[in-house]
């Protein structure tokens, strides 16, 4: 069984990335990272790793970084890889919304939750984050 973590730069993104090597290590199993576009290849993303790794306090959680399939959507590949029999969850970092801007979700997290296969966990950051 594998957690599916969604990996974007942003604030959402480093928060859904601790929370994913936390329940990696709660759940006893590894991490599948799927990088937005080239993201994964971008300078700083190995220490990101690292750096929620240690602080989700998940040293003996393997992970790795799945391979985005060219010319496919982040949702695509995140859809995907929830059909896999080994998923057992996804992770997904998400924006804070207004009242009003519930209504309107970013859609790739929309797609994602309608479609997914697996629970999909949707994590937010603390509200300091934002500022």
């Amino acid at each position: 069984m594998s957690v599916i973590l969604s990996y974007v730069p942003t604030v959402e993104g480093r928060g859904a990335l601790t929370f994913g090597f936390i329940e990696a290590r709660m759940r006893a199993t590894d991490l599948v990272v799927i990088a937005d576009g080239d993201s994964a290849s971008a300078a700083g993303f190995e220490a990101e790793l690292h750096s929620a790794r240690e602080e989700a306090d998940a040293g003996a959680v393997d992970y790795r970084i799945a391979r985005n399939e060219p010319g496919r959507s982040h949702a695509d590949n995140l859809i995907d890889a929830s059909y896999d029999s080994a998923a057992e969850l996804l992770v997904l970092g998400m924006r804070r919304r207004s009242p009003v801007g519930k209504l309107l979700m970013g859609s790739v997290a929309q797609r994602v939750l309608l479609e997914a296969q697996c629970p999909v966990v949707g994590v937010k950051p603390p509200v300091a984050a934002e500022v």
